[in-house]
């Protein structure tokens, strides 16, 4: 029994949205190293908003797949700028969370959608975890910007709750937006970039899979 635990352990650690050395596009450059961050300027008309459902690997797939959405960068919320790295936010304990900046057009897709897009692709009811991914770097919360994304998000919870949308209580969070910290490069688009990382094919593909079953009508054209 204990080298069957043994050997899962081993087999999970390998299959984590984890702070451990990562195959990055070029196969080269790992999270130890200093890697330029990417900056994004919002284009004209859009706006952004964050949420965070664990490893921000499947969440900006998620949504970079929704009609509206421009883009979504992976990043840190909810702590400082001293930890916002990968290997800091991996202790569980600098108040980051995995998170993503979602840039979207309101005209085309509404903060209400990006709500059910949220809670449409994860289980918000298992406290500080979310699939393989467990801590409170993988939470579920929204980082509200202003009154309006707490109320609106206060609204949509108090309604899922009501019609008994999932099987335990909600643990999702609402946090207010202080500074959003774009992750390092290597992060970025990184599903579509590593297709076969073990973590990508057993985890986040199927996560996306998940999503675009469930809610056609909202992914964009070609991404059926």
């Amino acid at each position: 029994m204990l080298y069957i635990s043994s050997f899962l352990a081993i087999v999970l650690s390998f299959s984590m949205c984890s702070p451990k050395t990562v195959t990055t596009p070029d196969n080269s450059v790992t999270n130890t190293q200093k890697v330029e961050k990417i900056k994004k300027v919002i284009p004209a008309g859009e706006t952004s908003s964050v949420f965070a459902s664990g490893c921000f690997w499947c969440v900006e797939a998620v949504f970079e797949s929704v009609t509206g959405v421009s883009e979504a960068v992976s990043g840190y919320a909810g702590g400082s700028a001293e930890t916002a790295n990968y290997s800091a936010i991996g202790s569980g304990r600098t108040g980051h969370a995995e998170a993503v900046e979602v840039f979207y057009d309101p005209k085309v897709v509404s903060y209400e959608t990006l709500l059910k897009v949220f809670f449409g692709s994860q289980d918000p009811t298992t406290l500080n975890q979310q699939g393989p991914d467990r801590g409170t770097q993988y939470r579920s919360t929204i980082f509200y910007k202003n009154e309006a994304e707490k109320l609106a998000s206060e609204k949509y919870i108090a309604k899922l709750t009501s019609d008994k949308e999932f099987d335990g209580p909600i643990t999702t969070t609402l946090e207010p937006l202080v500074k959003f910290y774009d992750a390092e490069d290597y992060h970025q688009d990184y599903e579509a970039r590593n297709p076969n990382q073990s973590y990508v094919r057993s985890v986040s593909v199927p996560r996306l899979n998940r999503f675009k079953a469930k809610f056609p009508e909202l992914l964009k054209k070609g991404k059926h």
